[in-house]
């Protein structure tokens, strides 16, 4: 098959490497489209040369373990947690498969993933797709679940204020789901103005610039949807007495913050990854009922012979929400 394949320059080559085969409880998935994620923009400098990404696919299986075969005809259309657990233990169990003491991330230095025609999945963690998703939106399911276990975590109260720091696709996909779970103002903040402009076609109230307007609030919960050091400290600025502070960024540095400002305000700090087998279900059937628009996040769609430059591209600012790679 072929596929993109990070180089010791830590780009992509696009090479032919060794079609996938299932082992037992596996599947393999012929992949229609996967998504290029923010964070794969980052973890690209710290992946191996050889190494597949890609995390957020859907596609049609194409091979099944002899134990597995029977729920999963060839044809199938699908999604699957980008994530391999021991299917035993009480998180596997409890379908939080990320925190499984046996955890393989596909795609994100475990497993190889879908930047490529074929991946090899676990079946426990697949799910088949509805005839509304049978196109390449499929793949919006992962990073759609990302924000809501996030909002999730957050515990909403109906009509909560709610800050969002960051207008890429997490905190986009967050935003969606606080309005669909009840939030009542909901404000984005970005200093890029190419993502102010993208976060303007979703049902949110405000969109601010951190660096020359006020964050405003207090708000009932904050969602840190970037992931750099400093933001930690201005989310519990902003967060009201009693509020939330909700950790989405995939923050790779140190950070500080202040501690006795959380105190005074009695704030609640939680951390999110991944998620969880229910959110993926709830948000297939979402999806599926027309609640959310596919068309607000898909903004460009790319073959592999284009696929290296466009991540690279990706890397400076735009307006683009999400990019799919359809191999």
């Amino acid at each position: 098959m072929r596929a993109a394949v990070v180089n010791v320059d830590h780009g992509f080559d696009i090479v032919d490497v060794d079609d996938p085969t299932p082992g037992p409880g596996e599947l393999v998935v012929q992949v229609r489209a996967c998504g290029i994620c923010g964070s794969d923009l980052k973890a690209v400098e710290y992946m191996p040369a050889g190494f597949v990404m890609g995390h957020e696919f859907c596609g049609e299986v194409v091979a099944a373990a002899s134990d597995v075969a029977a729920d999963w005809p060839d044809g199938t259309f699908v999604t699957a947690l980008p994530t391999m657990g021991c299917g035993r233990c009480p998180a596997c169990v409890g379908g939080d498969v990320a925190h499984c003491p046996s955890f393989v991330g596909i795609g994100v230095g475990g497993a190889p993933g879908a930047y490529a025609e074929l991946v090899r999945v676990s079946a426990r963690e697949t799910f088949a797709l509805p005839h509304a998703l049978s196109g390449s939106d499929g793949a919006l399911v992962e990073p759609l679940a990302v924000g809501l276990h996030a909002v999730d975590r957050a515990r909403l109260t109906p009509g909560a204020s709610v800050l969002v720091v960051g207008a890429g696709p997490v905190g986009l996909a967050v935003s969606v789901w606080a309005r669909l779970l009840g939030a009542g103002r909901i404000v984005m903040s970005d200093p890029l103005e190419s993502r102010r402009r993208a976060a303007a076609r979703f049902d949110i109230d405000d969109a601010i610039d951190p660096t020359t307007e006020e964050l405003g609030g207090p708000f009932g919960v904050v969602f840190e949807c970037v992931g750099h050091p400093g933001l930690l400290d201005a989310c519990v600025g902003a967060v009201s007495p009693q509020g939330t502070v909700i950790l989405a960024g995939a923050c790779i540095m140190p950070d500080t913050f202040m501690p006795i400002v959380a105190s005074m305000r009695e704030a609640t700090l939680a951390f999110v990854v991944y998620y969880r087998r229910r959110d993926f279900a709830h948000t297939i059937a979402t999806l599926a009922a027309g609640r959310i628009d596919p068309a607000l996040f898909v903004t460009g769609r790319v073959g592999l012979d284009d696929f290296a430059a466009t991540f690279e591209h990706l890397k400076q600012p735009s307006d683009d929400v999400k990019v799919l790679l359809e191999p």
